[in-house]
């Protein structure tokens, strides 16, 4: 079994299981804070990757946004569409399971299997949680899809953490100020927005053992 096979039972385990303490239960803060000053234009396709049951999707189409969600496990979809009293219609799309509201559409799949005629024309992309929910040898590819998926000068909210990995088994993996820029610069202009102290907020990462733990916030721009 391929290493993105093993990644993908992963998490199709952890939605089985219902370990899912990255869910966040209301709007990240993040989003609220920086979406604006991106400029996207109003009615534009957001795409979320590796969606899970964010709530933040809801806010970017209460925004007016168009949200495309790309999830892998059917029970986060399934999930969502119950939790916040949605009636998805469903259909096929290519590979993908494909549930739709008034703007809002979201494709149960393989990320990694999604294509531009799929996507349509992208005016932003928001990653609360995809970047630094994949290990090292997977975080280039899913840069490097991304990059084709997205249309130049498509804007973009990415958030990523930065700890002592040896102090934590991931997900949610480290990834640094550095690894950010070396990932997104050849295809993104990148900006660094706001450095926020994690263990401020989240005491159960110093109960680990965690020194140090930095949430950044970064604006992308397509070249």
């Amino acid at each position: 079994m391929g290493v993105q096979s093993v990644e993908k039972q992963f998490w199709l385990d952890r939605w089985a299981e219902q370990r899912i303490g990255f869910h966040l239960p209301d709007i990240n803060p993040h989003l609220r804070r920086h979406w604006d000053a991106l400029g996207v234009p109003p009615g534009g396709r957001v795409l979320v990757p590796l969606c899970g049951k964010s709530l933040d999707m809801l806010w970017l189409r209460e925004r007016g946004y168009e949200v495309l969600g790309i999830e892998l496990s059917g029970i986060a979809v399934k999930d969502f569409e119950r939790e916040n009293a949605l009636a998805l219609e469903w259909s096929r799309n290519g590979e993908f399971a494909c549930a739709q509201a008034p703007k809002l559409t979201l494709l149960q799949g393989d990320f990694f299997h999604l294509e531009k005629r799929q996507t349509g024309e992208l005016a932003a992309v928001y990653d609360r949680a995809a970047l630094v929910a994949l290990p090292g040898d997977m975080r280039r590819r899913y840069v490097q899809h991304l990059s084709r998926l997205m249309t130049p000068g498509a804007a973009g909210l990415l958030v990523s953490m930065d700890y002592p990995q040896e102090a934590m088994d991931g997900p949610p993996f480290s990834v640094g100020a550095d690894e950010v820029r070396a990932l997104y610069q050849d295809a993104f202009h990148v900006h660094l927005l706001e450095t926020v102290d994690v263990l401020r907020t989240n005491p159960r990462f110093g109960e680990k053992g965690i020194e140090s733990m930095l949430e950044q916030v970064w604006s992308l721009r397509r070249r």
